[in-house]
């Protein structure tokens, strides 16, 4: 019986081959895909395993870390910022002396010049600029109605005369000057329109008067500037226990002219990388720390930019004040400082190792999409402490490719992890 089992199933078999055989290549296509799929396993249908970024959401500081030194003790140097020789120096080694408050005046007789001069510049182009306003655009105005009308009349003569030549009343030469006075009044209408045009605010009269008025007044701004430069004063209050100059010297941008112990405070000296001297302004705040005590935070504020660069460093020094400085906190300590450039609350942020192209007008990132990595173009914000701001292209929550990853490209499969995850 086992024998004729055996002998029925191969004849079923047979059968059954026999039926698929336009189908026998597909079959075995399928059945070889299959098998094939699990010996890979899922690398080769989704992809490798790549370590993923977050992008995260949360309030954003930008800083300049910088190192340096608390300085000897209360000590903040004073110097000019201009080219000029010294007329009057109203304060003495010793004396106490108030935020603000002069130190010394050099001479200001061609900078208040320069500001009077400034100031006519200003008042001429102001002028200028209510001529157009004022003078230039109702004339403009009424010759383009003077012209329309003049157009009007023209027309309406051409009309007559049209009338009357068809009736045999006028001759063609009547006919032609009508036409003529049409085409004129047409010429001069276009004309005192392109007149009106240049003095309106979208035209070339209008913005070269107004041009003429901005560059003035910036002028004005810079003169102003230069004249307050020619007063030397106290960044802060407290006691004068240097001073090296003295009335008919010609001081440079950069030389210290005194020092101040400043009352109450601690100065931390530190080394800025000059490529931050733009992002630095008086008054930004900062956390410090000594390195004896790092993990002790405290508040300061930069109250002093030195005019002059440390050329073989490539660096500018630059003052803290300390408010309320810590009890440990010593002569010469070495300190950190965190200067707060910028700020913002609530910021997208994607590590800056992830974003190609960073320093180009086009970054990019590799943004996980299911199971695969696309482009995805970002517009970057502040950027700082391994992290940059994305203003456009990324939303919380979304996973990025680190940049390390070389064989990950635009559209190439993968099974995102994080990083912190083991990987195999």
């Amino acid at each position: 019986m086992s024998s004729a089992v055996t002998t029925f199933g191969g004849a079923r078999l047979g059968v059954l081959w026999r039926t698929f055989k336009p189908y026998r290549s597909w079959v075995l296509f399928a059945i070889g895909a299959a098998a094939l799929a699990v010996w890979v396993g899922p690398r080769a249908v989704l992809g490798p395993q790549v370590p993923v970024r977050a992008v995260v959401q949360r309030d954003f500081v930008q800083s300049v870390v910088a190192s340096g030194h608390v300085e000897a003790p209360h000590r903040v140097s004073v110097g000019a910022q201009v080219v000029g020789t010294v007329t009057r120096v109203p304060v003495a080694e010793g004396q106490v002396v108030r935020a603000g408050q002069v130190l010394v005046e050099l001479d200001a007789q061609e900078a208040r010049a320069a500001v009077a001069q400034a100031d006519v510049a200003v008042l001429q182009a102001q002028a200028g600029l209510r001529q157009v306003l004022e003078l230039q655009t109702p004339v403009a105005e009424q010759s383009v109605r003077q012209a329309q009308v003049a157009l009007d009349n023209a027309s309406a003569q051409l009309r007559r005369n049209t009338d009357l030549f068809k009736q045999g009343f006028i001759g063609q030469a009547a006919l032609d000057d009508a036409q003529k006075a049409v085409d004129l009044t047409e010429s001069q209408l276009r004309s005192a329109r392109a007149q009106l045009a240049t003095v309106r605010p979208s035209g070339s009269d209008y913005a070269v008067a107004s041009s003429a008025l901005a560059q003035a007044r910036a002028s004005a701004d810079a003169a102003r500037s230069r004249l307050r430069y020619m007063t030397v004063v106290a960044p802060v209050a407290g006691t004068l226990i240097s001073r090296d100059v003295e009335p008919g010297d010609v001081v440079q941008p950069g030389k210290v002219l005194m020092a101040l112990s400043p009352s109450g405070e601690t100065q931390l000296v530190v080394q800025i990388d000059e490529k931050n001297l733009q992002s630095l302004k008086i008054g930004q705040s900062a956390d410090a720390s000594a390195d004896a005590f790092a993990e002790q935070r405290f508040p300061a504020q930069l109250v002093y930019i030195n005019p002059g660069i440390d050329a073989q460093r490539g660096s500018v020094e630059v003052k803290l004040a300390v408010p309320r400085p810590p009890e440990y906190l010593t002569q010469d300590m070495t300190v950190s400082v965190d200067i707060r450039i910028a700020q913002r609350a609530r910021a997208v942020l994607v590590p800056t190792d992830a974003v190609h192209d960073v320093d180009t007008a086009h970054p990019w990132v590799l943004k996980v999409d299911g199971h695969r990595a696309r482009r995805q173009p970002v517009q970057l914000g502040l950027r700082g402490g391994g992290l940059s701001e994305v203003l456009n292209g990324l939303q919380p929550g979304d996973q990025v490719v680190p940049a390390a990853a070389a064989d990950v490209r635009d559209g190439s499969r993968l099974r995102p992890v994080s990083a912190a995850a083991p990987l195999r």
